[in-house]
């Protein structure tokens, strides 16, 4: 059994908050991006946040440190869109194995900063900008923009290199086509296999809106049946909705499975400016119903939460035992 098995018995472990919208306090311009190393580089580089585990690793260190601080139990690494995928806008794909053990590598050294209980990093393993299962083309249905060995491909180098930089856990996140998620999984359990290592993996989905169901049309229960054969440490939802909107789909996930649970939901649903309002202490309020209701195992925070919002989400997480887990019948 793992070291995170262990804690996930004894408390509910806290995830970290979004590393984009810390990140952006930076401001960081083009040249930031660059750094010195890729200050020639041909294309624009600016919004490729991935990059900065290279050119800007102390501010990464920094975020990482922050939310340790307040309290988070796992970092997820800066590494949301590590794949030759999501690189190919940058024309990076040649430096993808070199970003993800970078990234894993600095959010290992926060963690061994940290002496006071058991720290976990996690390999933050990102959707793509396609998806496998639908046509982005409304008058070519059958057209598909991305195989499901290419994506495959792609996700076991991005697995390879965060394994190499000491991540203790894979967390396949933002899932909103279960297509492309078992192609991360199958390439993870490949992974594993090779190299006769056994690494927990978290999987966490995203309902894209009030129908209750993933981009790619799933339900709640469509996409737990599809990914409960592997073996996980756990299943849960993010991003997307806000911690109101996701409770009765974290319900619906609790009465049908007997994995852990996590969530990690946006600080409320976005502004006009795109921008989240929702304050730490109306987010604490929401999550303390999720705990009250024992509906999770680990809880953090996606778009717009910050280590304010994880500190009081780390604070009432310790009035309350973990799940325990009840399959309905």
């Amino acid at each position: 059994m793992s070291k995170i098995q262990d804690e996930l018995k004894k408390r509910i472990l806290v995830l970290d908050g979004a590393m984009g919208t810390m990140l952006q306090r930076n401001k960081f311009e083009e040249e930031d991006f660059r750094g010195q190393r890729f200050k020639d580089f041909p294309y624009l580089l600016k919004g490729n946040n991935d990059l900065l585990s290279i050119t800007q690793p102390e501010a990464v260190k920094a975020v990482h440190r922050a939310y340790f601080q307040a309290g988070a139990d796992i970092v997820e690494t800066n590494t949301f869109s590590g794949t030759t995928i999501g690189m190919a806008d940058y024309h990076m794909e040649d430096l993808v194995y070199e970003l993800n053990y970078q990234s894993a590598k600095i959010a290992r050294e926060v963690a061994d900063e940290f002496t006071d209980k058991p720290r976990f990093v996690a390999g933050s393993i990102g959707p793509t900008n396609r998806t496998a299962s639908m046509s982005p083309d409304v008058n070519d249905p059958g057209f598909r923009a991305i195989t499901f060995d290419q994506l495959k491909i792609a996700y076991k180098q991005q697995v390879e290199a965060l394994i190499d930089g000491g991540c203790d856990l894979l967390l396949v996140e933002t899932i909103f086509d279960t297509l492309n998620a078992k192609a991360a999984l199958f390439a993870i359990e490949e992974v594993k296999e090779e190299r006769k290592i056994d690494i927990p993996v978290m999987v966490s989905g995203t309902i894209t809106d009030a129908s209750g169901r993933t981009l790619s049309g799933q339900t709640v229960e469509a996409f737990l049946i599809s990914i409960e054969h592997i073996p996980l440490l756990s299943v849960g939802f993010n991003c997307a909705l806000g911690a109101d909107q996701l409770k009765p789909y974290l319900k619906r996930l609790s009465q049908n499975t007997s994995l852990n649970i996590s969530a990690h939901p946006n600080a409320g649903l976005p502004n006009a400016f795109g921008q989240y309002d929702q304050t730490p202490e109306e987010m604490q309020q929401l999550i303390r119903e999720y705990l009250q209701e024992n509906l999770v195992n680990i809880i953090g925070g996606c778009c717009g939460t910050t280590p304010e919002h994880i500190k009081l989400i780390a604070e009432v997480a310790k009035e309350f035992k973990p799940r325990t887990i009840e399959v309905e019948a």
